[in-house]
């Protein structure tokens, strides 16, 4: 693979209580675990960064395959639902649900469109296999 564009973030402090900052100093934030996982919450955690670049991700791959459909995606918007727990094997997993509005496409083509989507996302490629991930379609015309 012919990498473009690497992006560079450093974890200091107790990592989930700590502080992440990228290379360039665009993101510069604390970390706090939220409550329902003994924290103080509050604050950012990783699981909003992971939803926030799948959730930006997933919308890009969703746009870009729409345009070679030529389907109308004015007000389409993608969220991102990250949860984090107990793995049973001693450690911890994540799940994702992708949750798509595509008020300007019919019901079947916007299905068609997020599974397209997932084919394309760099973050559902990396997750395949590893994470489970739901797509669910909020809103369709």
């Amino acid at each position: 693979m012919q990498v473009l564009y690497t992006a560079s973030a450093t974890s200091t402090g107790d990592g989930r209580s700590g502080h992440v900052r990228t290379a360039d100093g665009i993101l510069d934030l604390d970390l706090v675990p939220p409550k329902e996982m003994g924290g103080a919450g509050g604050g950012a955690n990783p699981e909003q960064l992971f939803a926030a670049g799948y959730a930006a991700c997933f919308h890009s791959a969703l746009r870009a395959v729409a345009r070679g459909t030529k389907a109308d995606v004015t007000d389409s918007a993608v969220e991102a639902e990250v949860g984090i727990g107990p793995n049973g094997a001693g450690g911890y997993g994540l799940t994702v649900a992708l949750v798509v509005d595509l008020p300007a496409v019919e019901r079947a083509a916007a299905e068609e469109l997020m599974s397209q989507a997932h084919q394309v996302c760099p973050y559902s490629n990396a997750t395949r296999g590893n994470v489970e991930v739901a797509l669910r379609l909020r809103a369709a015309a």
